[in-house]
């Protein structure tokens, strides 16, 4: 399994990268910074390719809304040429409030858009001269749009890699089903390997029969918060206000994908009660209604026992990879867990 880490600059951005660095000699394989509403993910990930030597460096991740394919073909090549191959372009839809409120474009038919973005961005890193007639994207624009000069036209460079690993951060059934067909690699949150197969499971599954049968099997990312040892298990709690912010507070009521998922894990009771009280502006009730359970299924915190067989319970869902953040109050710390996390993994 390889490990992998959300990067996170609350800190200062250059003391996160020299952390990662760091954390790279540790064992982490694998890192993937963030965008969101904040700054730019693609000049963050130059930096970490100027500043690390083996991880991978992946989108964590790209809205489909506010770069065109052929940009984000483009980053992806570039940031892959910076780091001598090793960039993975994470992709997502992200959700309505950032798409129509913050980049001021119409959030629609997110699956068919990725479909169509996945198949522009092999051909540019082909090398091919770009030609794509689909439903949302026309390129070159045909000639009654625009000016009728637009040429077909291939990327001037040569990428280091013609194939570079597509991610996909996907939830809903459909959209799930089309990244089992088509990427390399799949980011879910919320994943709890008890629920995994009743969530996702027939999505995973009719994906995986219409799958390139040349293409390697679909990496799966999931894991949680990582703290090995005796006594740490009040560190769980610790997920409590980010849980209750995207189960209670994320999106509008009537479309909360999070709270979609969390309520079909097991916990729709829960799942309505949190968001009830998140959004009536009770924010601690919302945080102290999730359970415990959840927060168990969903950490590798507690002693070397409990982690293993948590890891063992991934692996038979489905998970080949681990994305995890590593408690800790320093940097020794955290390093500290990485290199317990990647002693563990190492004897499954």
């Amino acid at each position: 399994m390889r490990i992998s880490m959300l990067l996170s600059y609350a800190g200062g951005f250059k003391e996160a990268v020299k952390e990662v660095a760091e954390l790279e000699k540790a064992g982490l394989d694998l890192v993937w910074v963030p965008e969101a509403y904040s700054f730019d993910a693609p000049s963050a990930m130059g930096y970490l390719a100027a500043n690390t030597e083996r991880v991978t460096i992946a989108s964590g991740i790209l809205p489909i809304y506010s770069r065109t394919p052929s940009l984000l073909a483009m980053t992806a090549a570039g940031i892959d040429y910076l780091s001598d191959g090793r960039c993975m372009l994470g992709l997502g839809a992200s959700g309505p409030q950032v798409i129509e409120g913050f980049h001021g474009v119409p959030y629609e038919a997110p699956v068919s858009r990725i479909r169509e973005i996945i198949e522009i961005c092999r051909k540019v890193w082909r090398r091919e001269r770009l030609q794509h007639d689909g439903r949302y994207y026309q390129i070159p624009l045909p000639q009654n749009r625009g000016t009728g000069l637009g040429k077909a036209l291939k990327l001037i460079n040569h990428p280091v890699r013609e194939e570079i690993p597509i991610a996909i951060a996907a939830l809903g059934a459909k959209s799930v089903e089309s990244t089992a067909e088509l990427a390399d690699a799949w980011l879910p949150a919320f994943y709890t390997a008890e629920a995994a197969d009743a969530v996702w499971g027939d999505a995973l599954r009719a994906g995986a029969t219409k799958r390139d049968p040349g293409r390697a099997p679909l990496e799966v990312f999931a894991g949680g918060a990582v703290a090995i040892g005796e006594g740490l298990e009040d560190l769980r709690n610790l997920a409590r206000p980010q849980a209750a912010l995207y189960i209670g507070g994320m999106g509008a009521r009537q479309k909360n994908f999070y709270n979609d998922i969390f309520s079909r894990s097991g916990y729709a009771e829960e799942a309505k009660l949190i968001q009830d009280l998140y959004l009536s502006g009770d924010k601690k009730a919302a945080e102290a209604a999730i359970p415990d359970s959840y927060l168990a299924n969903n950490s590798l915190i507690g002693p070397e026992g409990f982690v293993r067989d948590r890891l063992q319970a991934l692996s038979e869902s489905g998970v080949t990879a681990l994305n995890v953040g590593f408690m800790g109050r320093t940097p020794e710390e955290r390093i500290r867990s990485c290199e317990q996390l990647r002693n563990l993994v190492d004897t499954l």
